[in-house]
């Protein structure tokens, strides 16, 4: 397993928490199935399917956020909603009012809930207290908040912190480009996105194509930044760097591969070695990519 998007916060480095406290706090909010009258249900579900809420190696953390969604369309609710206002119409010789219309939409709605298919999806999280990372792998910001919202509820006084650096992502990327050199320890790849901050936000996107230093130094001028920009970290791992500080497409590459543990005997031992390696090699990428766009800025005491 290899997280492919990265959502990034800070917590204190030695965070002092335990496997086992944070089970214990978990556990008031593992998940529970929808009810029949249940639109979205969501809590914590086993990382590893052994009844465990946290799975904990080499002092690393996972967890896992499962969220059941009831697949309910508002066209369907709206069209059986018209039908029986219909029918209510003709029994008492009048259209339905306000109030009733609602009351009729709620009754529909639970009336098809129970019959409603349901989509289920899991989230995974990676928590390194040794280095105060906490990270979610989601691709949009609001993804990630779900999981937040729900960790925030099951661990009182969570010391999370947004990720702040010195200089932001944008300038960082464009000043790349410009000079045509990647910070030390990456390499820049073939995705590149330079957007315009004028009224029309004039957009130019290279996909698995390479941009040349001229073509790059052109467009800057022109008045255009870096929005989006593949890259590699040690020849190690690529992704996809945004101006939000968020990182896509994460892909461990062959010289990661080839250092996975290949004497794994075992579904779970190949898990865990999977687990230990990203870990390692992730905490590395972070830290490097930090100090490329100027360190964290320091917290006020």
């Amino acid at each position: 397993m290899f997280f492919k998007n990265l959502q990034i916060y800070r917590l204190p480095a030695r965070w002092a928490i335990t496997a086992e406290q944070l089970e214990f706090s978990l556990l008031p909010h593992e998940f529970k199935p929808c009810s029949s009258l249940d639109m979205q249900s969501q809590g914590w579900v086993s990382p590893r399917d052994n009844g465990a809420l946290v799975h904990s190696l080499n002092k690393q953390i996972l967890l896992t956020m499962g969220t059941e969604k009831k697949l309910l369309p508002t066209s369907v609710i709206n069209q059986v909603t018209r039908i029986k206002a219909a029918e209510i119409e003709e029994q008492q010789g009048f259209k339905p009012g306000r109030k009733q219309m609602k009351e009729i939409k709620e009754d529909v709605t639970d009336e098809l809930l129970p019959r409603a298919f349901s989509a289920w999806r899991q989230t995974q999280v990676w928590i390194d207290p040794v280095n105060g990372w906490l990270v979610v792998d989601a691709g949009s910001p609001a993804k990630a908040d779900e999981v937040l919202k729900l960790l925030i509820k099951s661990v009182e006084k969570l010391p999370m912190e947004a990720l702040r650096v010195v200089q932001s992502p944008i300038a960082a990327m464009t000043a790349w480009l410009s000079s045509d050199e990647a910070p030390a320890g990456f390499t820049v790849d073939q995705d590149t996105e330079l957007r315009s901050n004028g009224e029309g936000k004039a957009t130019v996107r290279y996909v698995r194509h390479t941009i040349e230093a001229d073509d790059a130094q052109r467009h800057i001028a022109s008045g255009k930044q870096c929005t989006r920009l593949a890259m590699t970290w040690a020849d190690k791992i690529s992704f996809v760097l945004t101006e939000s500080l968020t990182i896509k497409r994460v892909a461990p590459l062959d010289v990661i591969k080839e250092n996975a543990d290949t004497t794994a005997q075992n579904d779970d031992e190949r898990f865990d070695s999977d687990v230990a390696l990203m870990t390692v090699e992730l905490a590395r990428m972070l830290a490097d990519l930090v100090e490329a766009l100027g360190g964290e800025v320091k917290r006020a005491n």
